[in-house]
């Protein structure tokens, strides 16, 4: 049975699943793909000649900072073990429900990965507490952009009128341009 769930879109249970599972698997290669660069980066830092020059500071960083890459790995590639486990047992909205909840944990996790990679990254670099503000500033505009933009909007949508469904009067002086 076919029904649009306030969503505008006429598709039953197992397509709306179908087709969640489908977006879900894209945006997570986009993740995937930067997690694997930042990951393997941070495997081959501890065998450079300068690491052993890190103080032990840094060194607390670095090691947080495997730990952290690990765990986003483990969570935005969770949802691929999940689903193969999972395949053919009829809990594919199931399985997008809990996916989408690793993915965003996932995404989480490279929030504080990120922003301790590149704590790492500074202090080497400058040498100063300047690195300190110049993360926080970044972090700052991470979480706008992966956290606080999307909320906004969805908090927006929730409160008005839909901007992408043209009005009447819209369509009219459209076919006037």
């Amino acid at each position: 049975m076919s029904t649009t769930n306030g969503r505008g879109r006429e598709e039953t249970e197992d397509e709306r699943a179908d087709r969640q599972w489908t977006e879900l698997l894209q945006e997570l290669r986009v993740a995937q793909t930067g997690v694997q660069i930042l990951f393997g980066f941070l495997l081959a830092v501890v065998f450079q000649p300068r690491f052993a020059d890190l103080s032990d500071v840094d060194r607390d960083i670095y090691i947080v900072t495997v730990v952290l890459g690990s765990a986003t790995v483990a969570a935005l590639i969770g949802p691929v073990t999940y689903h193969r486990l999972l395949t053919g047992r009829r809990m594919k909205p199931e399985t997008v429900i809990w996916a989408s909840r690793m993915t965003v944990v996932g995404l989480v996790l490279l929030f504080f990965t990120m922003c301790s990679t590149l704590l790492l990254i500074m202090r080497v670099a400058l040498h100063n507490t300047f690195a300190l503000w110049l993360v926080a500033g970044i972090a700052l505009w991470f979480l706008a952009c992966w956290f606080v933009f999307p909320v906004w909007a969805l908090a927006r949508g929730r409160s008005g009128p839909r901007t992408d469904e043209p009005r009447e009067s819209d369509s009219s002086s459209a076919a006037r341009d």
